[in-house]
């Protein structure tokens, strides 16, 4: 079987939300909703949470997440990007116990209705396809073919046919990253510094499914999806 290493990223500064990844939201907080979804996937071989912040790791303990480390505080800043966050995960992995992962899947804890089928659709769909990545999307809330850019007060269509359409259902579908999961081969992340590969596939989530917090705005909605019962997670997280 492929050794699948999964990865939470847990930063302690948030600009957008401060201290999102400890809010709580419905019965867990998001690093614990993070834990609980890998927890609930059947692929994965092991799973660590990387944080800089003493609180978010002894609150992915509380909920027997695996914190190994603690960040360093090089890889904790606003300008340090995912990449070398993962790297260094796997470098840990690596040195500490001379195991080298086949697939690192990214699981950000601003995804906090992500479910573990969620995590093994995209898992399977990488080791399926031989694809260089996958990763988990959404329908796109507003049609690119609809967008404009701006030159003064002079609108110009972002996509010069986009005229052809007049409704968006006419228009074909397009898609946006969800940013719940990602499942990328180990050369691609560690050879070749990327996240996802030139063959990299799709898998289709729900709205729902899909909430990414990243403001306090998008916190709301969280809590408004799962007020109306509309959050697809167990009873035990909402």
């Amino acid at each position: 079987m492929p050794y699948v290493f999964a990865v939470i990223p847990a930063r302690g500064g948030s600009k957008g939300l401060p201290g999102k990844n400890l809010k709580t939201l419905g019965k867990l907080s998001l690093i614990g909703h993070a834990v609980a979804s890998a927890r609930e996937a059947t692929r994965l071989t092991r799973t660590i949470v990387s944080t800089d912040d003493p609180a978010i790791a002894d609150e992915a303990r509380r909920h027997d997440g695996e914190v190994p480390f603690l960040r360093p505080a090089a890889l904790a800043t606003d300008e340090a990007g995912m990449i070398p966050v993962l790297q260094h995960a796997v470098r840990w992995l690596e040195q500490a116990h001379g195991e080298r992962p086949d697939v690192i899947v990214t699981l950000q804890p601003t995804s906090p209705f992500r479910v573990g089928t969620d995590i093994d659709r995209t898992v399977n769909s990488l080791l399926a396809s031989g694809a260089d990545s996958a990763q988990t999307l959404v329908e796109a809330s507003y049609h690119p073919y609809f967008m404009k850019t701006l030159n003064g007060d002079r609108t110009t269509p972002l996509f010069p046919d986009g005229h052809r359409f007049v409704r968006r259902q006419d228009a074909p579908a397009v898609y946006q990253p969800s940013g719940a999961v990602y499942a990328t081969r180990y050369a691609v992340l560690m050879d070749q510094d990327r996240v996802l590969g030139k063959d990299n596939r799709g898998v289709v989530m729900g709205f729902e499914a899909s909430v990414n917090i990243d403001t306090e705005w998008d916190f709301l909605l969280a809590e408004l999806l799962l007020a109306h019962g509309r959050a697809p997670i167990s009873d035990g997280r909402a």
